[in-house]
């Protein structure tokens, strides 16, 4: 398993929110270009970064969130704002490694298989695209955590799987920014319906204790943010976490 470190844009500013609210923001006194260049530093190969403007359909940061990434040679997972199809080749044609659809994929009927028929081969759906899950008490939430959708989580996945998606990060939001530990109950319930997705995990992990658990159950990866900037995970324990895991990104 290995340990993403996160970085969340909102208005330029590297930030945190608390259960996705907006009105609830720590912001940091970092630059992005500074976050990925520390992380770059220490050898992490992906860095897992929010546009959260675009995310709530406001795209003003994205030119400068373009350009960062760009002149890094990073690893990019990337979400936030990705509405169409266009944008997610332009993304992967840029060099990210890794683009995140959410909202659009819920609201969208068509949007997964039109992206299947564009995207996938053999194991490209799964290397490129990750399909964001945001989890609040088991109803997935979009338009950044401010709708709810119908659609029953264990179906969505059962879809995602059948058109070649089985890449998921899912942020169980009853954890998020609260440093209270990692949605572990509900990753398990995912994989124990599916064991093969390659599951990315989200929100609440506060300590390698929550990194250690998280392993137990064998999900892919887990992203980490608020836990980092304040310090109860170090750089250096990511550091030595990931080179013993980098055989598996």
């Amino acid at each position: 398993m290995y340990i993403i470190p996160a970085v969340d844009i909102l208005d330029k500013k590297v930030v945190r929110l608390r259960e996705g609210n907006y009105d609830d923001v720590t912001r940091y006194d970092v630059s992005l270009e500074e976050m990925i260049e520390r992380y770059r530093s220490i050898g992490t190969e992906l860095i897992h970064i929010i546009d959260l403007n675009g995310a709530k359909g406001d795209f003003s940061n994205q030119q400068y969130l373009f350009d960062v990434i760009k002149r890094t040679d990073m690893k990019i997972q990337y979400g936030g704002g990705i509405r169409s199809i266009d944008k997610v080749k332009e993304l992967t044609d840029a060099g990210v490694a890794r683009v995140i659809v959410g909202t659009q994929a819920i609201t969208n009927p068509t949007f997964l298989d039109e992206l299947a028929k564009a995207m996938c081969g053999g194991t490209k759906c799964s290397d490129q695209v990750v399909i964001a899950i945001d989890v609040l008490d088991e109803v997935i939430k979009y338009s950044g955590w401010m709708e709810s959708s119908p659609i029953k989580l264990i179906d969505y996945i059962d879809r995602c799987l059948h058109l070649g998606f089985y890449r998921f990060l899912c942020t169980d939001i009853n954890k998020d920014g609260k440093l209270g530990g990692a949605g572990v109950e509900l990753y398990k319930k995912l994989l124990d319906h599916s064991p093969f997705i390659k599951l990315i995990a989200s929100g609440g992990v506060s300590s390698m204790k929550d990194i250690d658990e998280l392993c137990k159950i064998k999900v892919e990866s887990c992203v980490v943010g608020k836990a980092i900037y304040e310090e109860r995970i170090t750089i250096e324990d990511v550091k030595n976490w990931n080179l013993k895991s980098l055989i598996s990104i």
